[in-house]
């Protein structure tokens, strides 16, 4: 970086800490975090748990993040060629039951259960999966007999302490998209999210060791491009299939933070990252970008502002740069905190989300990982609930997916004062069944009703047959004007209804409606 940029970023950065408390809340922007199973990193807790307290650890997990203010989770569903859900390809995963293939008892389907409890909170379910990854210690891990390394070992390489699918053999590449279509074709889920995990990230010393599908398909390409020809085929396979199938789930991407270095690339980011997306892991995100074969990034920014060779604010702005009309997303590293003198700033991560927020090219964060929020670490869950996330956001609108056109406006019907506040009814014509949420608004004293200031959002109410909700902010004898509005899955907004206003009269609350 010269001195006109370092200088630049560091202009740039006072005028953010100057107007962070200042800084109004986007309406819209994804809130979401990441709970790993692998290694029963975030859940299970550990394997083995029976039914019910596998059920109440994840219910425990969405309480605490709806809390946060996160509007959606993303949730590692195959972390190693198994499943956390009933598949007919591939066996339970160990780290549900302790073993693989060994379905739960007493039985339930968890990515059902998980899909209908996270939207029952109005959140969004992204399921997460691993695509090449097949077993994660090759030395210790429980492997069903039916495991598909069993079955078709000549797809598969060991490199290191795990075993991998080859990317460059065809039909490995079609199996795991079919892996994944089968999952967006029987679950209600919202989103396909890949992590950073392409071609595994490289081992001092040790080549990759796909020497025989080199053989027999490189086609005398250069290696690199070859092996990033074959995540290319992949990516936009698993594209295809997706919207084929459901063409409103999304498909994101989490790559490591860096694409390319300047040093190797023009278009690249200054930064000196050791290992990268492009030249490492052979995954050239910014070409699925281009071509529209995801919906949104969400690279991995997990270091602190100032960092001498990867600084976040210099990703955050090149990421800002090279989205392409996609969706970009944050990924903060909230295990990061208290790892370092940076990183015991409690104002670091904070500040990081405060600094995304000033660019209107990025739409939102992804934490990692929920685990981490456990203790809430310099207060990291204070910042969220009482400042940051303090009101709740609609999640941003992705115009190129599927239906586009808003449900209809709902509408008051009544109104009653209780002891425990002002309990609102309503109702709409929405005989397509599009309607998945409401958003109720409430504006005081002789404001001008403006649905764009998200501080106005009293509450997002998931859709029901007789809807209401009890303001129990409500003080007899104020005067307010409360509207709603209907929301879609693709978060689509209706018209506002018509304002219903309360009026004091000879000491008397009255209820003017439409």
């Amino acid at each position: 970086m010269n001195v006109k940029q370092l200088a630049a970023g560091i202009m740039l950065l006072c005028c953010i800490v100057t107007s962070l408390h200042a800084q109004l809340p986007p309406k819209r922007e994804l809130r979401a975090v990441w709970i790993a199973t692998v290694e029963n990193i975030d859940w299970p807790s550990r394997r083995g748990l029976s039914t019910e307290q596998q059920k109440q650890e994840f219910i425990d997990i969405l309480d605490r993040q709806q809390r946060n203010g996160m509007n959606a989770v993303v949730v590692q569903v195959r972390p190693a060629t198994d499943a956390f859900y009933a598949s007919p390809f591939e066996p339970w995963s160990e780290f549900l039951t302790g073993s693989q293939g060994q379905a739960p008892n007493p039985y339930y389907d968890p990515l059902e259960f998980m899909v209908t409890e996270t939207h029952k909170r109005g959140m969004e379910f992204h399921a997460w999966f691993n695509p090449y990854r097949a077993v994660f210690n090759v030395g210790r891990s429980s492997i069903a007999p039916n495991h598909i390394t069993r079955l078709r070992p000549q797809w598969f390489v060991t490199y290191g302490d795990k075993k991998y699918f080859d990317p460059g053999i065809p039909e490995a590449r079609v199996y795991v998209t079919q892996i994944i279509k089968d999952v967006v074709t029987r679950y209600d889920i919202d989103a396909v999210h890949f992590d950073d995990y392409f071609y595994p990230y490289r081992i001092p010393g040790k080549e990759f060791p796909d020497n025989n599908s080199y053989r027999q398909y490189g086609n005398n390409m250069m290696r690199d491009d070859w092996r990033r020809q074959n995540v290319d085929t992949f990516v936009h396979m698993v594209s295809l299939a997706i919207k084929a199938a459901k063409p409103w789930v999304k498909f994101g991407v989490s790559p490591f933070g860096v694409w390319r270095n300047h040093n190797k690339d023009m278009e690249g980011s200054y930064t000196t990252g050791g290992q990268t997306n492009y030249d490492d892991l052979f995954a050239d995100v910014l070409k699925w970008l281009k071509n529209g074969w995801i919906d949104y990034v969400a690279p991995q920014l997990y270091w602190e502002t100032g960092h001498r060779l990867v600084a976040y604010e210099v990703l955050l702005n090149w990421w800002a740069q090279h989205g392409y009309g996609r969706h970009v997303y944050i990924g903060h590293g909230v295990y990061r905190i208290n790892s370092n003198a940076a990183w015991r700033n409690p104002n670091e991560l904070p500040r990081q989300i405060a600094e995304a927020r000033t660019l209107n090219t990025i739409q939102g964060s992804i934490f990692y990982s929920n685990k981490s929020f456990s203790g809430n670490p310099l207060g990291i869950e204070d910042s969220l609930h009482n400042h940051l996330y303090r009101y709740p956001a609609l999640r941003p609108l992705m115009p190129w997916l599927g239906q586009q056109q808003a449900p209809k406006s709902p509408y008051f019907i009544d109104a009653f004062e209780r002891a425990n506040g002002l309990q609102l009814y309503w109702s709409d014509d929405d005989t397509l069944h599009r309607t998945q949420q409401y958003v109720l608004y409430r504006f005081e004293g002789t404001e001008v009703v403006n649905l764009n200031d998200p501080t106005k959002i009293l509450a997002l109410v998931p859709q029901m047959p007789d809807p209401q909700f009890t303001d129990m902010t409500y003080q007899k004898g104020h005067i307010y004007t409360y509207v709603v509005t209907a929301l879609d899955r693709m978060q689509n907004e209706s018209f506002s209804s018509e304002p219903l206003r309360t009026k004091v009269q000879n000491g008397k609350t009255i209820f003017i409606f439409p």
